[in-house]
């Protein structure tokens, strides 16, 4: 048996559902879920996510200060500043490759790119990773 990731899915109408994700492609307009309350799966349609934070726990610490600067850590990446069409931000480096070319293009010409994975720069956050949906984005900044 595969050991499934937690996971919590951030709509953009700011609802939030904690589970697992049973199989995750970037590119797919659809993901499987499995709701860690009621252990039902579902399909999510990728157009009615904001993002999809990956979680050491689904509690995580509500005493814990993240961190939001980039500070010394060694790089991961590229540094990121994400903002979102409702107004909150994130940062982050990414992982891999800027996933654009010659500027940003976050709608139309890009919309083939569902999103891309965006690595928090506090070590210590319950976040391992975030998946951005490219279509909740507003505005990115990426300082290479």
């Amino acid at each position: 048996m595969s050991v499934k990731e937690k996971v919590v899915f951030r709509f953009n109408n700011g609802t939030i559902l904690k589970g697992y994700l049973e199989d995750f492609s970037p590119d797919s307009p659809e993901l499987q879920v499995m709701d860690s309350v009621t252990g039902s799966s579902r399909v999510l349609k990728t157009e009615e996510l904001k993002a999809l934070f990956f979680v050491r726990s689904f509690e995580g610490d509500q005493e814990y200060k993240e961190k939001k600067t980039y500070g010394n850590n060694k790089s991961k990446g590229n540094r990121a500043f994400i903002r979102f069409k409702d107004g909150e931000s994130l940062v982050g480096y990414l992982e891999g490759d800027v996933p654009w070319t010659r500027g940003f293009f976050l709608s139309k010409q890009g919309m083939q790119m569902k999103g891309f994975f965006l690595l928090p720069v506090d070590e210590g956050s319950n976040n391992l990773k975030v998946f951005v949906i490219a279509s909740s984005i507003s505005d990115v900044t990426v300082v290479p």
